[in-house]
């Protein structure tokens, strides 16, 4: 069974989760502990907790966005009235820029606020090598900016099945170069450019559309 679960619920399931997949491809060490399990919101909370509960993990990790905040919290409150010593580890857009006043941040152990891809597993490795007291972390963490030089690249975590049945992410940026009052985007630093070598590399070759 793994110590750590990484998951969300999709808006559909061939929407494969690239969040997930980055915070997998930055585990290091600790990648062998861990597994990537997927849902999408229109699976019953009740059902996406037992699953989740079924692989005894001492961590789970969400990804929030706009279209599953709703259910994730009922599938961490769920959780927390099973299994309350199950560490719930939030990240994603959704609660990166208000924390103050959102029910599933009352109800999660720590939130890893911007981008996480490296906080995520610096957090577990301290979460997981702990004995009797949990580390002296904030309940909400912010995560350093993270240079791509230092990111290892999720696409060979993508499965044969993701590519003939899901729709399958490249990332060539980060950020947005606009203002736009009504998008979390504008509140980002600016554009990151990810390096094409690296990027090409990680297909060997085979080159997939953004």
């Amino acid at each position: 069974m793994p110590d750590i679960v990484l998951t969300t619920l999709n808006a559909k399931y061939i929407h494969a989760a690239f969040g997930l997949r980055y915070l997998m491809a930055n585990l290091g060490e600790l990648q062998p502990r861990a597994s990537i399990v997927e849902f999408d919101i229109n699976q019953r909370p009740v059902d996406i907790a037992e699953q989740l509960l079924a692989r005894h993990p001492r961590v789970i990790g969400f990804g929030i966005y706009i279209w599953n905040v709703a259910p994730t919290t009922e599938v961490i409150a769920a959780i927390k009235r099973v299994q309350p010593d199950t560490i719930i580890v939030l990240g994603g857009p959704e609660v990166s820029y208000e924390t103050d006043s959102q029910k599933i941040v009352e109800l999660a152990d720590y939130v890893i606020t911007g981008e996480g891809d490296l906080k995520f597993a610096e957090v577990c490795g301290e979460l997981l090598n702990s004995t009797n007291t949990r580390p002296a972390y904030h309940k909400i963490i912010p995560a350093e900016l993270p240079d791509f030089s230092r990111l290892a690249l999720p696409y060979d975590l993508y499965t044969e099945d993701d590519i003939a049945h899901r729709i399958i992410y490249v990332e060539a940026s980060r950020g947005c170069p606009f203002t736009c009052e009504f998008c979390l985007s504008s509140l980002d630093i600016p554009v990151r450019q990810v390096p094409l070598p690296a990027c090409s590399a990680n297909f060997n070759g085979c080159w997939i559309a953004a």
